[in-house]
C-alpha cells in the first residue's frame, strides 16, 4: 500500500466529481444488496461463456452480446490475432481484485484515490507439453496491492482483507472448487444435435 514516507506527508483532495463517483458506486451496490436481501434467490446466477476454434488457434469467445478474439503467438503456432488466454487470466485477477477493493471502500465511505494491482506468476513451461515431472499449473502467484489514500493503515488493511475474502476470481485462483467437464464428438459437417450443417443459408 502506498503510504506516507519518512520525509513527506501526502495530502489528497477530493473533488466533487470524485465524491459523486464514489457515491454512485455506493448507491448502486446498496440497491443490489437490498434486492438480494428481499429475495435471496436473486443472489444465485449462472453465466455461460463459449469459445470456438476453427482453423488455426484463434478462439472466438462469446458471452451474450459480447465477443472477443484470443490467440497464441507465432512461436506457438498462432497468428497473434488476439491476446493470449494467460494475459486475460492474469488481467481478470488484477482487475477483479482492484475493483473489489475500490467497491468496498466506496461502500464504507472511505476515499481511495487509486488502487493498483499486479499479478506475477511463475511457470514450468515444459509441463505444458508433458515434458519433465513438473506441473502445468502456476508454480507460485504473487499479488501486489497498492492503495493511494489518506485513510489509516488499519482501515485500509481491513478493507483489503475483507474484499479479498469476498472476491470471486481471487478465490477461484486460491481455493479448490468443483470443476466438471463434458465431451461431445460430432462428425464434420454436422452441428450439435445431429443435424447436418447448412451452407449458404441462415438456419432457423
Amino acid at each position: 500500500m502506498n503510504r506516507k514516507n519518512n520525509n513527506m506527508t501526502q495530502h489528497f483532495t477530493t473533488s466533487p466529481q470524485n465524491t459523486d463517483r464514489d457515491a454512485h458506486i455506493r448507491d448502486a451496490q446498496t440497491a443490489v444488496i437490498a434486492r438480494m436481501k428481499s429475495d435471496p434467490g436473486k443472489a444465485r446466477s449462472t453465466i455461460k461463456t463459449n469459445g470456438h476454434i476453427g482453423e488455426g488457434l484463434a478462439c472466438h469467445v462469446t458471452q451474450g452480446r459480447f465477443e472477443m478474439m484470443l490467440d497464441m503467438g507465432r512461436a506457438m503456432g498462432g497468428e497473434c490475432a488476439g491476446l493470449s488466454p494467460g494475459f486475460h487470466g492474469r488481467a481478470t485477477i488484477a482487475a477483479c481484485v482492484a475493483m473489489a477493493v475500490k467497491m468496498l471502500a466506496a461502500r464504507e465511505s472511505v476515499r481511495f484515490e487509486a488502487v493498483d494491482v499486479s499479478v506475477e506468476m511463475d511457470f514450468d513451461d515444459a509441463a505444458l507439453f508433458g515434458l519433465g515431472s513438473g506441473h502445468a499449473a502456476p508454480l507460485d502467484t504473487r499479488i501486489a496491492i497498492d492503495v493511494t489514500t489518506d485513510a489509516a493503515d488499519s482501515t485500509v488493511r481491513g478493507i483489503v482483507d475483507q474484499a479479498l475474502a469476498w472476491d470471486i476470481w481471487y478465490l477461484a485462483l486460491r481455493d479448490p472448487q468443483q470443476v466438471s467437464t463434458r465431451l461431445s464428438v460430432h462428425e464434420p459437417g454436422r452441428v450439435p444435435g445431429g443435424q447436418r450443417a447448412q451452407h449458404g443459408k441462415n438456419p432457423q
